[in-house]
């Protein structure tokens, strides 16, 4: 069995469940159950929080014009339930169940298609970052489910690939990235940050500037640029562990 592990980040208005995290920095939410076949979803969750970080958690799974695993950008008339099993004045746990139609899609159901049956999920929400880790079998299509999701995903949603367990593309392969590692906005930036100095001793630009020149906010520019600077040395490190061991004289 392999790992993945990725990350969405919902920027505000896109996604009801992280606007209403964003709000309540204090509450997230985790799966404990998530199953899916070709045509229905279902899952329990528990939530943790203040009171008023649990009614608004429960208002937006209640009312949200979207199933929260549904990546469809118009209305699907999909049918779905949400029941609570348990409630304290910190938890909530509840049960939903999501059955699909034709233009229906989700995360677990791309998974299905690219990587295979026996799957295991697991999420954690927690403000904007909605967290998956999936467990599945080797010789599962990696690069086709990634590429699926990002064909499914708006330009508000900023994807970060965490961890790739066990998977590389060749035999010989140490440290990957690109394609497979950065999305398309952190590849833009690191790019652009590498042609016009950002990189080089001294500086000859900083990211202020860059974001004038690219014509972004700077703060979304130094954003993706840290992301994939964390993803480089996180991917380089699983793969040149560092030891402890010291030169002999």
């Amino acid at each position: 069995m392999r790992e993945l592990v990725f990350a969405l980040d919902y920027e505000p208005r896109t996604n009801t469940l992280a606007d209403t995290l964003a709000g309540h920095p204090d509450a997230h939410i985790r799966s404990v159950s998530l199953h899916a076949t070709p045509t229905s979803l279902w899952r329990v969750d528990h939530a943790t929080g203040s009171p008023e970080a649990l009614s608004a958690i429960e208002e937006a799974f209640l009312t949200a014009d979207y199933y929260a695993d549904c990546l469809a950008a118009e209305p699907c008339d999909a049918e779905s339930e949400t029941q609570i099993l348990d409630r304290t004045d910190e938890t909530l746990v509840f049960y939903t169940c999501w059955q699909r139609t034709s233009i229906c899609t989700s995360i677990p159901h791309l998974a299905l298609e690219y990587l295979g049956d026996g799957l295991l999920f697991e999420t954690r929400h927690e403000q904007r970052r909605h967290t998956w880790q999936i467990i599945h079998s080797e010789g599962a299509d990696i690069h086709g489910f990634f590429d699926a999701l990002r064909r499914e995903l708006g330009p508000d949603v900023e994807m970060e690939i965490v961890r790739l367990t066990g998977f590389s593309s060749s035999p010989t392969t140490k440290f990957t990235t690109g394609e497979g590692i950065l999305s398309r906005e952190q590849r833009e930036a690191l790019t652009a940050a590498i042609e016009h100095g950002y990189y080089e001793t001294p500086r000859e630009i900083d990211l202020g500037e860059l974001a004038e020149k690219l014509d972004v906010p700077r703060s979304t520019l130094t954003y993706r640029v840290r992301r994939a600077e964390a993803q480089i040395a996180k991917q380089f490190i699983d793969h040149e562990p560092v030891t402890d061991t010291l030169p002999t004289s």
